[in-house]
């Protein structure tokens, strides 16, 4: 018979903000679009490219929790989910460190023409659709986090849907600051906010990976 934990519906919400921020955050090839549209466009163009963006990762998101469903009693072995948090702190800290050495993409020169909102958000969609390594940094942070809940269809659902949120709030806020820039950015301020972000992932990660250990023991 399978083991049915509680779940804290609050603690889950709040996991999956967590992790939308995460998974949006680094200033990749979709990063640097949304960018561009925003001060070439205007910021709703580039709201709507991060809008797709959200959508692509809301589907990588939820194959990779139902994955996770499918091997749960596996994973539920306390010293299974050991070495899955520790693994999931190593991952991190590895894409923690890939943030902080990559370099943005270069910048093309966009089109004139604006295009509508469907469109902008077609592509920010299809984008990071095309990059299914992301599942990795999703299996990392649903194993650091304890993420998955099987059997709570509702509670899961109020996640995944947190994900989605977390993902829009990480775009309304990048575009609302990027509103008020009147020069275009630099690709130095991009690179440095990588390191930034990567460094800090990085710690996190650290942190998280010796707290796990003192638990252990």
């Amino acid at each position: 018979m399978m083991f049915v934990r509680s779940v804290d519906v609050i603690d889950l919400i709040l996991k999956g903000l967590m992790i939308g921020i995460i998974a949006s955050a680094p200033m990749g090839p979709i990063g640097i679009l949304v960018v561009q549209r925003t001060l070439k466009k205007g910021r709703w163009y580039g709201f709507a490219t991060g809008v797709g963006a959200a959508l692509s990762d809301i589907v990588y998101a939820v194959i990779t929790g139902l994955g996770m469903s499918l091997v749960l009693d596996f994973i539920e072995k306390p010293s299974t989910l050991l070495y899955l948090r520790l693994g999931g702190s190593i991952m991190l800290f590895f894409f923690g460190l890939w943030m902080f050495n990559s370099r943005p993409p270069a910048p093309h020169t966009p089109s004139g023409k604006l295009g509508s909102f469907t469109h902008n958000g077609l592509t920010g969609f299809l984008l990071t659709l095309s990059n299914p390594l992301i599942v990795f940094l999703f299996i990392a942070l649903y194993a650091r986090l304890n993420f998955v809940v099987p059997n709570h269809l509702w509670e899961q659902t109020l996640g995944y849907a947190a994900i989605f949120c977390g993902a829009l709030l990480w775009w309304t806020c990048l575009t609302g600051a990027l509103k008020s820039m009147k020069a275009r950015l630099q690709m130095e301020t991009i690179q440095f906010f990588n390191r930034l972000l990567g460094a800090l992932v990085m710690g996190v990660s650290g942190i998280m990976f010796v707290l796990t250990l003192i638990d252990r023991l």
